[in-house]
């Protein structure tokens, strides 16, 4: 075990130096105060820099070693070095690997010379992996698998991690089916984990594993690059069974180990084994259990013992034990601890006065211990020219009556074998005047109670004396005043009564330099009302209230942060006086508020949190592993619960192929959940979504899971409804209620059928078909048969239908019941009966007797009745059965047969038999009638009933008011059966009354038809009520319609017997068609007058209309007369001359070929001024 030097306080035997830094305006040596690292990484595309600043009075000069020699930079045209600068700006173009080397940066002036530590140049190389092609791996599923990665080394040493979906090839059986490749991290566990090498180590191979390729990637800090490996594809063989194995170290390997790090670096310490089942590792260090300490972390499932920074506390013998059932094995690593240089005391800078003592101490441990070496300006300092007032002591440099030859810079250099450490020190020997440094006679405002410093940098050689009084009286030291080494002055608690002017004098034997300070003290502020922390729901309003009390003479003013930036106001967050105040407050809102109170002497705040509770964020990064025939484990990244816990999550899925979008809900889990095993039916598409549940609410929905394919299984649905029926006498029809497609669990799907007959010996028989039926067909009539049916698809056979009983078909029964009679022959009902068929003889089932009966006929002669057949059915299966047929009419004459039936068909008819049904009450009177022919009277008539039931014997009518003051008793009329209607005069027009009539057999009497007579009221309702056959005035209108007939008939007649001469209208040629307007007689057919009359409503010439606007309307004479001129037309006859009148005009004979009157077109309306013009226009 090492033991290390511990700092502790240096007791100073003799001192008499400054330590201060001399102010760069007196002369000194050069101090180094930028430099680059040791480890110095460029890339050679960029200009390569390496850094090196230094001061110093004079300005220092710079040069540089490479390699330990001189490097002449002037001469390197692709070199530059800064101006007043000693950093180097290398342009390497060509050739950049010639500058990888170590440098070193040297300052110099008059008084000596700095020197940098050792600079390794190292280029930066673009990390690139062999372009290979990677065999598959092929290995048996239980046996551990290692896939390497052996990352390019750098620099720097990259970090590796693991990738699946790497490529475009589609995977072999993983059931998620994307369009292209998802890259996902390789999910790490007991069994897989990737170790410190990079390499992926599997304890056991499953069959999963080979459900995607994998690629190792790289990632190079530096340039923040990421390099890929090609992807490697895992086949995993499961034709071995898997066998239990006892644990195998796959890293470290053997028995044991050895690692040696350095102090303050990471260790790394680490056990994987391979074995089935998946070993367990545990850690012993020095023989007991690890304590697992804060510096320490134990990570990678057990695996991995991290240490981020060693100490030497940590060095010792590590064990780790893989166990598993079947056994355990035992690897020791024993951890050794160096270390590099490190400081314990550092050398600082040194001003001395001439004749002064110093020394410079150089404190240092390392592992092994280091070796201290010192050096002036470079310079080994045992080459050095000796001086006798200095002196080497190890680690320390001791100077005695220096003087300036003791100038110079000094350098320490403390190394081991795992490193080293380089300080600069300069000894800087000058007699200086005393002077304060800073600004003088300032104004200073304190607060009251706060710890004050006045400040009074000085600076002189030898060490002037400081000295602090009050308005320049004494010497302020002790109790609550402290003047520290700088010159500060330390006031602790100020009150009021330290206000005053302070007085600050330094001096030397070379002189003396003074400064005064004038202190004003100020009440303290004072937050009265703090703002309180508050947790809302999202929409309320909130006011955090803020109030302080402060000194009258300095003003405050008040802004509020959130998150340290200041709020902006606004119409939701606005200030009432110094409370801030937000409405309607949103998750944006959320965070801490600080209310900051200040003056131009400090500043006081008060803070509180504003939480908003709202639904919470939706789940993300969904993931889908671990998949089975009918489980998958779902896991989620919980969204954040906006400060109300997660009571649950509820999982959704899609299961819909064709209407995507129609989310059902799965299940609920615990909040504290974030990975579940959802049970799945077998081959089925799925897609997850998750739903976050608390007290304000559920979130939104997070993004679906990827599209994922549950694992096929054999169907585990039992077909239901499963019965056997025959649809023919030779065959018998199988059918069930086909499975849904979410029950197939697998492709192609079909139904085994199993059948045998029921008591027989025989085997089952077998048949499969994709149908919802199958037919046996060459069965027997009727036999009983066990039928049972199960499903199968491509993964198996389901399970099988209960065992049930059908029938094949059923044939016509062959025989009919015999002996069909009637008894207890009733009005409307008879008793039937009839002997049995044997059972043999139905041929299937029996299911029923039909009786077929019709009414034949009725007693009545003179009574039409419907003959239709009806029928009712008797499900009897004694040995006598009978059954009542009810709903007979009485005094008719029926007849009936009798079948058997099964469920197919009925057998052939029995004998017919007939009977009789007694009298009975007859049916209500077809109608009933009201009527009040007279004001005093009412008169009602009846019909006969629709069925009589008999011969009728009688009518009985009854009546009684329903309106009258006064009560009247019921009133009972008999009538013989040839008197249908009454009279009854009434005691008032508003007396009414309710009638009922019923016919009367021998039987008794029948059914009352009832009804109350209207309100008659009035004179013309009365009126309306009588017969209008009665009535003068519809007397009058018939003769007068007879009289119209009549006349109408005479215009015919005289029509018929009347001759005459059509016009011709004037000047126009009419066409010419045969009509045959003359009877057989050639009389001339008056009816065309009528025509004559339509034509006149044709269109005329303008001139017409004029002439008869003129003239009136003329005459029949008149107009034919005038059609008798000014027309020449053709001849139309059978090549007979025509006769022309003087003007012009001709008028045919009506014999023969003639033309047709209808045509001629008149010009106007027509009118015969004759006294029959009125009946012809009638006509």
């Amino acid at each position: 075990m090492v033991t290390l030097v511990t700092p502790a306080l240096l007791l100073l035997l003799w001192q008499s130096g400054w330590t201060l830094d001399i102010p760069l305006e007196i002369r000194q040596p050069p101090t180094i105060i930028k430099q680059s690292m040791k480890e110095h990484i460029v890339d050679p595309k960029d200009t390569m820099i390496i850094e090196c600043e230094a001061q110093g009075n004079p300005h220092p000069i710079f040069s540089w070693r490479r390699n330990g020699k001189y490097f002449n930079v002037a001469r390197d045209s692709q070199v530059s070095m800064r101006r007043r600068s000693g950093t180097l700006d290398i342009y390497a173009r060509n050739n950049p690997e010639q500058y990888e080397a170590e440098y070193q940066c040297i300052a110099s002036n008059e008084y000596g010379s700095a020197y940098s530590h050792k600079i390794r140049l190292q280029l930066y190389r673009a990390p690139m992996w062999p372009k290979e092609i990677l065999e598959p791996v092929v290995v048996s599923v239980g046996l551990p698998l290692v896939l390497s990665c052996n990352p390019p080394p750098g620099p720097p040493k990259p970090e590796t991690y693991w990738m699946t979906s790497c490529s475009y090839a589609r995977p072999f059986n993983w059931p998620i089916q994307t369009a292209f490749p998802t890259t996902q991290p390789v999910r790490q566990d007991r069994r897989v984990s990737m170790g410190v090498n990079g390499d992926l180590y599997f304890s056991n191979v499953l069959f999963n594993d080979s459900a995607s390729d994998y690629c190792c990637n790289a990632r190079f800090p530096y340039k923040n690059v990421i390099q890929q490996k090609m992807p490697v594809v895992v086949k995993v063989i499961t034709t071995r069974t898997v066998a239990e194995a006892a644990p195998t170290w796959l890293s470290p390997r053997g028995s044991s180990s050895s690692i040696l790090v350095l102090h303050g670096e990471e260790l790394l310490l680490e056990c994987i084994a391979g074995g089935v089942p998946t070993p367990h590792i545990t850690w012993t260090k020095n023989g007991e259990d690890l304590v697992v300490t804060s510096r320490m972390k134990v990570k990678n499932f057990n695996k991995m013992i991290k240490i981020p920074k060693a100490s030497f506390d940590d060095a010792g013998e590590y064990t780790c034990t893989a166990t598993n059932r079947i056994g355990y094995i035992v690897h020791t690593i024993t951890v050794m601890v160096k270390a590099a240089p490190f400081w314990l005391e550092k050398p600082t800078n040194l001003v001395l006065a001439p004749e002064e003592n110093g020394r410079l101490i150089c404190r240092s441990d390392g592992a092994p211990r280091p070796t201290i070496n010192w050096f002036i300006n470079g310079e080994p300092i045992e080459s050095a020219t000796p001086q006798p007032n200095r002196q080497v002591s190890g680690d320390m440099l001791s100077f005695r009556s220096v003087t300036v030859e003791n100038t110079a810079v000094y350098q320490c250099n403390a190394s081991n074998q795992y490193g080293y450490l380089l300080a600069n020190a300069y000894v800087s020997v000058l007699h200086a005047t005393p002077r304060i440094h800073g600004p003088r006679n300032e104004l200073m405002k304190v607060i009251e109670g706060n710890n004050v410093f006045l400040e009074c940098r000085y600076f002189g050689s030898p060490v002037p004396e400081l000295r602090w009084s009050k308005y320049g009286q004494g010497t302020l030291e002790g109790n609550r005043f402290k003047t520290h080494s700088n010159g500060t002055l330390e006031i602790k608690r100020i009150r009021v009564e330290d206000q005053g002017t302070y007085l600050c004098v330094v001096s030397n034997v070379a002189g003396r330099d003074e400064s005064q300070v004038r202190i004003e003290v100020k009440e303290p502020m004072l937050i009265v009302t703090r703002p309180q922390s508050m947790k809302v729901i999202r929409g309320s309003d909130v006011r955090f209230e803020c109030g302080a009390k402060a000194d009258v003479t300095t003003p405050v003013t008040t802004t509020w942060m959130k998150d340290k930036n200041q709020v902006t106001l606004g119409w939701r967050l606005s200030l009432d006086e110094s409370n801030l105040i937000i409405s309607n407050v949103n998750r944006g809102d959320e965070g801490n508020y600080t209310c900051v109170i200040k003056n131009e002497l400090e500043q006081k705040s008060a803070s509180a949190c504003l939480m908003v509770m709202d639904r919470p964020d939706p789940p993300s990064n969904l993931e889908l592993s671990d998949p089975y025939e009918r489980t998958v484990r779902l896991s989620w990244v919980p969204g954040d619960s906006n400060h109300s816990p997660i009571k649950e999550y509820l999982v959704q899925y899609d299961d819909d192929d064709w209407l995507p979008g129609k989310w059902k809900n799965l299940s609920t889990y615990p909040g504290n959940l974030n990975s579940v095993i959802l049970h799945l039916s077998p081959f089925s598409y799925y897609e997850f979504r998750v739903i976050a549940i608390n007290e304000i609410g559920s979130s939104r929905p997070s993004r679906p899971s990827m599209r994922f394919q549950s694992s096929g299984a054999p169907p585990d649905v039992i077909p239901k409804n499963v019965k056997g029926v025959g649809t023919w006498r030779n065959n018998m029809e199988i059918s069930w209620e086909p499975l849904t497609y979410r029950e197939w669990n697998g492709p192609h799907l079909k139904y085994l059928v199993w059948w045998r007959r029921r008591d027989s010996r025989e085997e089952w028989k077998n048949a499969t078909t994709k149908w919802q039926k199958y037919y046996i067909y060459d069965a027997d009539t009727f036999t009983p048969y066990e039928i049972k049916v199960q499903a199968v698809n491509d993964f198996g056979l389901g399970p099988e239908s209960p065992v049930v009983i059908g029938y094949s078909g059923e044939d016509r029964p062959l025989t009919a019941p015999l002996n069909l009679r009637v008894s207890d022959i009733q009005s409307t009902q008879v008793t039937v009966h009839w002997d049995p068929v044997a059972r043999n003889s139905i041929m299937g089932e029996l299911k029923e007797y039909k009786l077929y009966y019709w009414r034949d006929s009725s007693q009545l002669r003179w009574l039409r009745v419907s003959r239709a057949m009806k029928s009712k059915a008797f499900p009897v299966n004694s040995e006598e059965p009978s059954g009542f047929l009810t709903e007979l009419i009485p005094y008719s004459n029926y007849k009936m047969y009798i079948v058997v039936a099964n469920n197919q068909y009925e057998g052939p008819p029995s004998n017919t038999i007939h009977f009789s049904t007694p009298e009975g009450v007859p049916s209500a009177p077809r109608f009933f009638r009201i009527q009040q022919r007279h004001l005093d009277s009412i008169y009602v008539d009846w019909d006969l009933p629709a069925e009589p039931n008999g011969i009728i014997t009688g009518y009985s009518l009854k009546y009684q008011t329903v309106n009258a003051t006064r009560g009247e008793e019921l009133r009972v009329e008999d009538f013989p059966p040839n008197v249908t209607s009454f009279s009854i005069r009434r005691y008032d027009r508003y007396t009414r009354y309710r009638f009922s009539v019923a016919a009367r057999t021998r039987v008794g009497i029948g059914e009352w038809h009832t009804e109350e007579s209207p309100h008659y009221t009035t004179e013309i309702y009365a009126q309306d009520q009588v017969d209008i056959t009665t009535q003068g005035w519809f007397i009058g209108i018939m003769c007068a319609v007879a009289l119209i007939v009549l006349i109408l008939l005479i215009v015919c007649f005289i029509k018929r017997s009347r001759g005459g001469k059509y016009p011709v209208r004037e000047k126009k040629d009419i066409s010419l068609e045969p009509v045959d307007d003359k009877d057989q007689e050639g009389s001339f057919d008056y009816r065309s007058l009528e025509r004559i009359a339509r034509v006149s409503t044709l269109p005329y010439p303008r001139r017409e209309e004029e002439r008869g606007l003129q003239r009136g309307q003329p005459s029949m004479e008149a107009m034919i007369k005038r059609s008798d001129s000014d027309d020449s037309l053709v001849d139309y006859g059978e090549g007979g001359e025509i006769s022309f009148n003087e003007d012009g005009s001709f008028i045919g004979q009506y014999t023969g070929t003639r033309r047709d009157v209808r045509e001629l077109d008149f010009g106007g309306s027509l009118e015969l001024h004759s006294p029959l013009n009125t009946i012809y226009s009638l006509a």
